[in-house]
């Protein structure tokens, strides 16, 4: 999960206080402040505290000694003279160990960071601004990577027996063309969507995601966990019908006996399944971001599908050859 910190070197204790119950109220990872201030900061509320200290890169000396540093495991605050990229994708494709922790001044540049070589950086930093800037900056770090979801054609739809289906209560509300990416492999995932509509049988639970079968993958950033395996409080992945991704987290996980239904669906030459509970209210997401119940589906019809790496080793990408039904 990337990171996001407030970098204060105030001297005044009342200032310094103000920016850390901003850094805590908008969702801040963590705030590094003076020596003398940090136990006052832990008081305020559950935040990360550490000492402030920035290491900064003015040329290659400095570039690795900062990678020698990380390779203690730490997390390092890195200030660039002149804002210079190429440094920080050195550093990215250098490090094995430890957090690197850009500071930015400007939303574009969080951006940057994130994203640098693909992987990005573990995080940002911005020293203390204004409260709705703050959650400008904090809001970045919420919205993970954009996705290439592709056009899939469903190719065999077949109704099967009870099986065990989990629903994924989330702390966040979610729209239409909101949900959740599962399947059968971590080779192609289905948009499962939200129960962000009104329907004629149930009230809109804009929630939650009916996710499938308690064996299948769902996406979380670059890994993947079993639907059977989350429980309150752990990280999910929110994904619309764009690509567009945001974080947030289980509040609570039921699973029940329930008719079950096999889609399957291929794209390019990539074909995959999912089972979810056969009943109207569980829906895909096609291309334009409308909801289509399973009970409607016919084949033919076009979902809105993700295709990623293969093989996975307790829900991380590997490199193995590896066949999946």
């Amino acid at each position: 999960m990337k990171e996001v910190w407030l970098i204060d070197d105030g001297v005044s204790w009342e200032d310094v206080r103000d920016h850390v119950i901003d850094a805590i109220e908008t969702g801040f990872t963590g705030v590094a402040v003076r020596r003398d201030f940090i136990e006052l900061a832990r008081k305020l509320g559950n935040i990360e505290v550490e000492e402030y200290a920035i290491e900064t890169i003015s040329d290659a000396d400095d570039q690795n000694r900062i990678a020698e540093m990380l390779e203690a495991g730490r997390r390092i605050f890195i200030e660039f003279e002149n804002w210079k990229i190429i440094p920080l994708e050195n550093l990215i494709a250098m490090r094995r160990k430890g957090k690197i922790i850009p500071i930015v001044e400007t939303p574009d540049e969080a951006e940057v960071v994130l994203t640098t070589l693909e992987r990005g950086a573990d995080g940002f930093a911005i020293r203390p601004k204004i409260r709705e800037l703050m959650k400008e900056f904090a809001g970045i770090v919420e919205r993970t990577e954009d996705l290439n979801l592709v056009e899939a054609e469903i190719f065999e739809i077949r109704k099967l027996g009870v099986g065990d289906r989990v629903c994924v209560d989330t702390i966040t509300l979610m729209s239409p063309g909101e949900g959740m990416l599962v399947g059968n492999s971590a080779e192609f995932m289905f948009l499962v969507a939200s129960e962000s509509e009104e329907s004629e049988y149930v009230a809109s639970r804009p929630f939650r995601v009916n996710a499938g079968s308690v064996n299948a993958y769902i996406r979380v950033g670059a890994r993947t966990r079993y639907l059977a395996e989350l429980r309150a409080g752990d990280e999910v992945e929110i994904v619309r019908f764009d690509g567009k991704t945001r974080k947030s987290f289980v509040g609570r996980v039921k699973i029940e006996k329930r008719p079950m239904i096999l889609l399957r669906a291929r794209f390019d030459g990539v074909s995959g399944s999912v089972i979810l509970q056969n009943a109207e209210t569980i829906k895909l997401v096609t291309p334009e971001g409308k909801h289509v119940s399973v009970a409607e589906l016919k084949v033919g019809d076009r979902v809105l599908a993700y295709i990623g790496e293969k093989a996975r080793h307790f829900g991380m990408a590997v490199e193995e050859s590896i066949i999946e039904g």
